[in-house]
């Protein structure tokens, strides 16, 4: 039986007849047969710190890995949305793909290809101001403003295959900071 991370099952075991709902899903090398918590930190930076010392220390490093855990989602706000800001965004993006339809008619069509391609131009920037604004007329100004979000983890958690971890605990005892205390 083979586990990741999370602790689920990712192998079945004794031969036994998996019905579909329960068919051990490949994650490509990012599974341990068992594994054990060796410790948690605040940052990544300190996690890969930890692992680094224990491959400097010619310990088996293949039988780790870095767990972000804690997740959360971060928005960062980029600035105010105006309809001007939102039909000049649309105008462009609508640019480009009229360009884009343009070129294709171009390389397909006949006639006068500079012709085609700007009137696919001119007709993409019109629609894409027209969709643009009515998206954002559709908010009703409950959003005016834009921003770019991620997940990031707030812990770092080091599991390492139950076999290795009096070792790992061993080696990582010499590195300062490197067993942090679970209840400070």
């Amino acid at each position: 039986m083979r586990w990741t991370a999370a602790g689920e099952s990712i192998g079945g075991g004794c031969g036994k007849n998996l019905g579909m709902s329960q068919q051990p899903r490949n994650v490509s090398g990012l599974a341990l047969e068992f594994p054990q918590s060796l410790a948690v930190y605040d940052d990544y930076a300190a996690a890969q710190k930890a692992v680094d010392f224990l491959s400097d220390n010619h310990f088996p490093v293949q039988n780790c890995m870095i767990v972000g855990t804690e997740l959360k989602q971060v928005e960062r706000i980029t600035g105010r949305l105006t309809k001007g800001r939102v039909a000049l965004a649309g105008a462009l993006s609508g640019l480009w793909l009229g360009l884009f339809v343009g070129l294709i008619f171009a390389v397909f069509g006949e006639g006068n290809l500079v012709a085609i391609v700007l009137s696919a131009v001119v007709g993409g920037a019109v629609f894409g101001v027209i969709w643009a604004l009515v998206g954002y007329a559709g908010t009703r100004g409950q959003r005016d403003f834009s921003s770019v979000s991620a997940v990031v983890a707030t812990k770092y958690e080091v599991l390492v295959e139950h076999k290795h971890r009096e070792a790992a605990r061993e080696l990582l005892a010499k590195l300062p900071g490197g067993l942090p205390d679970p209840f400070a």
